[in-house]
């Protein structure tokens, strides 16, 4: 259930998403990370940062937004974010986005089209161990927004899966790549 503040935080998100795509803004951006998905096998998903003057307005806390299509029936692995709040729109197709609870993974199943506004978008706080699990059906395409710059968004990985908070992860920055 989101409070009120987030509620209104992604409503903004979802109508300022919408024009962009009405508008084409997107298309070119969703394209190519389409075309580095299908150009790269070993890759499990593929992303691009789209200049926040594509939409008409985001709310105050987002510094950066990204398109990532991720393969059908895969999981690109548990990561997560230490300097940076994540809002993610299903786009195209589904997935579910699964959060760590601590102890377990916990499913947050998101779908495309008119579903509402809770069954599209999640957010994901900070630090908060998050795993895309695609089904067989379709590539998933999602825009997702960012707390952090572009140059500044940490990606952390555990060691392992399953037990994400035990063992070593391992940092990156977004920022010069394109897939893993």
């Amino acid at each position: 259930m989101l409070d009120a503040a987030e509620h209104a935080i992604l409503e903004s998100l979802d109508v300022a998403v919408w024009r962009a795509l009405r508008l084409g803004k997107l298309d070119a951006a969703i394209g190519r990370v389409r075309a580095e998905l299908a150009r790269e096998a070993s890759l499990k998903l593929a992303w691009e940062t789209v200049p926040l003057d594509a939409f008409d307005a985001v709310p105050a806390p987002v510094q950066s937004a990204w398109i990532f299509v991720l393969r059908k029936g895969s999981s690109s692995g548990a990561e997560r974010h230490p300097n940076s709040v994540q809002r993610v729109m299903s786009y195209r197709g589904t997935g579910d986005l699964q959060l760590w609870n601590g102890t377990q993974w916990v499913s947050q199943p998101l779908t495309s089209g008119d579903a509402a506004l809770e069954r599209r978008w999640l957010a994901i706080p900070e630090n908060v161990w998050h795993r895309p699990v695609i089904p067989a059906g379709a590539d998933w395409v999602v825009v997702s927004f960012h707390t952090a710059t572009g140059r500044e968004l940490i990606e952390e990985r555990p060691q392992d899966d399953e037990s994400p908070d035990e063992g070593r992860t391992e940092r990156a920055v977004y920022e010069g790549r394109r897939g893993r």
